[in-house]
């Protein structure tokens, strides 16, 4: 499956975006999916996870109440709904698929999209 992430720009502290994340091919319901990110300097980070169906999610503590992770199916493509943004969800954020269980770790990821960047200003 192919990957491709939409939606990052510049926002101030407090505001929204709604990233995005179109999945080539038939298949994308048979995925587990996720969105990591990495801010500069930094390494790359889980932000969230969503099941095959969506009815199963989890979210790092740093976005948890803030963040809210999605998908449709029929459209083939998964969103992330950033809320009440702050300086330090700076980063680019990619989405991920995989094959087997839901996780925080990347290493369960098999497919990345090539990442969005997002900036928050204060």
């Amino acid at each position: 499956v192919q990957l491709q992430a939409s939606g990052g720009g510049l926002v101030q502290a407090g505001g929204s975006l709604r990233l995005s994340c179109a999945a080539s091919g038939r298949t994308f319901s048979s995925y587990v999916m996720a969105w990591f990110r990495r801010a500069p300097g930094k390494e790359r980070e889980f932000v969230a996870t969503i099941d095959r169906s969506g009815s199963s999610t989890h979210y790092a503590d740093s976005v948890k109440g803030r963040f809210t992770i999605s998908r449709d199916n029929a459209k083939n493509t998964m969103y992330l709904q950033m809320n009440t943004l702050k300086p330090e969800d700076t980063a680019v954020y990619y989405c991920a698929a995989g094959r087997y269980s839901a996780s925080r770790y990347s290493e369960y990821y098999d497919y990345w999209g090539q990442g969005t960047l997002v900036t928050v200003s204060s």
